[in-house]
């Protein structure tokens, strides 16, 4: 079953491998795809789908040197020769979309100052192009800020149908800017945006809304990674957690949207398949954040019925074919952590395709 056709809204994918979205900064200072990017992606146009690495909304919202964004001309018109490379060779890609709140630096962003849903600062270090500092503390948004945050998340969509992609995926995991509205250690705030499972879902739901009235349902995705301590990030509580997204899937099942990705490392878990039977629609499953799923884990997810498709990260990285590798029980490159981050070729669009 995983190497059977799915449809995802208008999309008809030919096997259920999913490139996950991975962080990869390779886009330079001004946030422009270039050509070794649209390499990079091309080369992997044969996985069923491809969810492209997460592109900020806004200059206050990019949270790593060299991730590129959908916010300039400059930038839209890279991510289009990516995109074109992509169809060219029969794919299909979604632009992630993400805003990356607290999880930056003023460094990183132009001086710009970082938001948040409260003032609360990460403890630990970023890497800026300076090097290594604290986390500063963010501007709590006002009510009055939140609709004009999300338009950003509105216009960087429109601008991604514009540079051809299928559609988008809302990052709501990871710690980033949606994830912290959700999780009430980073979500302290009083008003109505905070301090109950549904009102901090509320911020959340009311992006996804705006995003499906510009687009479309059958264009939008979201990702979401409960009870994922990262970045600041503080699920613990496991019934606010499950009334937090309970809240959320029960909220947005009825848009009818393209799908709901979900990053656990319980795959099978109770929260996991709660969710599946509550959003009731295309059900895509991630195992951990920085674990590699094997060809026999995807196997069995599709073929147990705890996911529709699995979304797949260091192995897409490695095997630019992986999907005809697994389907054929083919040997795998292995991936190199040390060239994930940074500039050139190496670990990025050099690893080989299985020889015939």
């Amino acid at each position: 079953m995983l190497f059977s056709p799915l449809t995802l809204g208008e999309l008809e994918l030919p096997n259920r491998l999913v490139m996950a979205p991975l962080t990869r900064v390779r886009a330079g200072s001004d946030g422009v795809p270039n050509d070794i990017m649209v390499e990079h992606y091309r080369q992997r146009a044969s996985l069923g789908l491809i969810v492209s690495e997460g592109t900020f909304p806004a200059f206050e919202g990019q949270s790593y040197p060299g991730q590129p964004g959908l916010v300039t001309a400059e930038q839209v018109a890279g991510w289009k020769k990516v995109t074109d490379a992509v169809h060219a060779d029969g794919g299909r890609i979604f632009a992630q979309v993400m805003h990356g709140g607290r999880v930056s630096h003023p460094d990183i962003t132009g001086g710009r100052e970082l938001v948040a849903p409260s003032a609360l600062a990460i403890d630990g270090d970023v890497r800026t192009p300076q090097g290594k500092k604290p986390y500063p503390v963010p501007h709590a948004l006002t009510t009055d800020e939140l609709p004009a945050v999300i338009q950003e998340f509105v216009t960087a969509s429109r601008n991604a149908i514009d540079a051809g992609f299928d559609g988008v995926e809302l990052h709501s995991a990871n710690g980033y800017l949606l994830h912290e509205f959700l999780d009430a250690s980073s979500n302290v705030r009083t008003d109505s945006y905070g301090g109950s499972p549904e009102n901090r879902a509320r911020f959340v739901i009311e992006t996804v809304h705006a995003v499906v009235e510009a687009l479309g349902a059958n264009r939008v995705g979201i990702r979401i990674s409960p009870e994922h301590q990262v970045q600041g990030i503080g699920e613990t509580e496991v019934d606010e957690v499950q009334a937090t997204y309970a809240t959320l899937v029960d909220t947005i099942a009825p848009l009818n949207l393209a799908y709901l990705s979900v990053l656990h490392a319980e795959t099978s878990g109770e929260l996991v398949k709660d969710l599946k039977s509550r959003f009731n629609g295309p059900y895509l499953l991630n195992s951990g954040f920085g674990e590699i799923t094997t060809r026999e884990e995807a196997m069995s997810l599709v073929e147990d019925g705890y996911a529709d498709a699995v979304v797949v990260g260091r192995p897409a990285i490695a095997n630019p074919d992986l999907a005809r590798r697994w389907r054929e029980s083919l040997p795998l490159n292995e991936p190199d952590p040390t060239t994930f981050y940074g500039e050139g070729a190496k670990g990025y669009t050099d690893y080989p395709f299985y020889a015939n």
